[in-house]
């Protein structure tokens, strides 16, 4: 488990450190912005292109991947009717609510956990994978329908797929694991690079937010979204989980652990890169990552201890 708190030192430092500029307005007024758009539209899909293209999918597409697929989708789909029609909150909003409950941070604390914790980096494939390339692109797809004012149509759907770097660089990064295909150097290593640029842009870019208001205001009106989306996060998504992988698959021992574990990872930062590409639900993205990333470790160490 200090492996574990080492991987969330390291990142709670970078945003420590985008909190600082932040504060300071070190790089200007629309600093924070312009981080977002740069990890949405530029680093992000490189990153995407470079992860997926080396995933092993004959070992991704299996039990796990559907435990990480039904327990997103249902926790998910449950908060979402509750912000939509118990919260009156608007279906674009409610939409970002869903994502803040069900998307780990699979990347950047969920490879070195399955490193450090689980013995094998491997392990959290299937999320990776299942988020980066089905249960993103989705949303994405419905938020880019519901702010852009158009219905949407097959032709506008397609449309929307090649105008979204993020599902792009999804696509090509499946194309290339699909076929075995490598990208000569002359094109990997710009776009390892520019990759790398993505989590350290997310991060200073969420630390530079903290900045400008503080977590769970009553002035922002959305302190009962952000809770229930944690404990949505924190609590009834690895339950769900847990209840798939045991009862409905058979699934016990290490394999059951590491399915749980990946359910119990705080909120990925990329909800809040899409609240801000799309201008809605920013609060509650932002504040959800912030108090998941909190607590995750006590929620890691309960996992632990109840199937320990």
């Amino acid at each position: 488990m200090l492996a574990v708190i080492e991987g969330f030192s390291v990142v709670w430092l970078v945003i420590l450190v985008g909190w600082f500029v932040g504060r300071r307005k070190i790089l200007g007024e629309n600093a924070q912005l312009v981080l977002s758009r740069l990890s949405f539209f530029v680093a992000s899909p490189a990153l995407l292109v470079e992860t997926l293209g080396r995933a092993e999918l004959a070992t991704v597409f299996s039990e796990p991947l559907l435990v990480a697929a039904l327990s997103a989708v249902i926790t998910g789909g449950a908060f979402m009717i509750i912000v939509k029609f118990l919260l009156k909150r608007s279906l674009a909003e409610s939409l970002l609510a869903a994502m803040s409950s069900s998307t780990a941070n699979a990347a950047n604390l969920g490879i070195p956990i399955a490193a450090y914790v689980l013995g094998d980096a491997a392990l959290i494939a299937p999320v990776l994978v299942f988020q980066l390339a089905f249960y993103t692109p989705f949303y994405l797809l419905l938020l880019d329908s519901l702010t852009s004012g158009h219905r949407a149509t097959p032709g506008r759907v397609v449309l929307q797929i090649f105008r979204n770097p993020m599902i792009v660089g999804t696509v090509v990064g499946l194309v290339l694991a699909a076929t075995g295909w490598r990208l000569p150097n002359l094109v990997a290593e710009p776009i390892h690079l520019i990759g790398g640029a993505a989590i350290p842009a997310i991060l200073i870019a969420f630390g530079m937010s903290l900045g400008a208001s503080k977590p769970l205001a009553a002035s922002d009106g959305r302190r009962t979204d952000i809770l229930l989306a944690t404990g949505f996060k924190l609590v009834i998504h690895p339950c769900v989980a847990f209840l798939l992988a045991y009862f409905a698959l058979g699934m016990s021992g290490p394999a059951l652990f590491a399915v749980v574990v990946a359910a119990a990872l705080p909120a990925a930062q990329n909800v809040y890169v899409t609240a801000q590409r799309y201008q809605v639900g920013v609060t509650v993205a932002k504040d959800t990552v912030l108090v998941t990333t909190v607590l995750a470790i006590p929620a890691m160490f309960a996992v632990a201890f109840l199937l320990g």
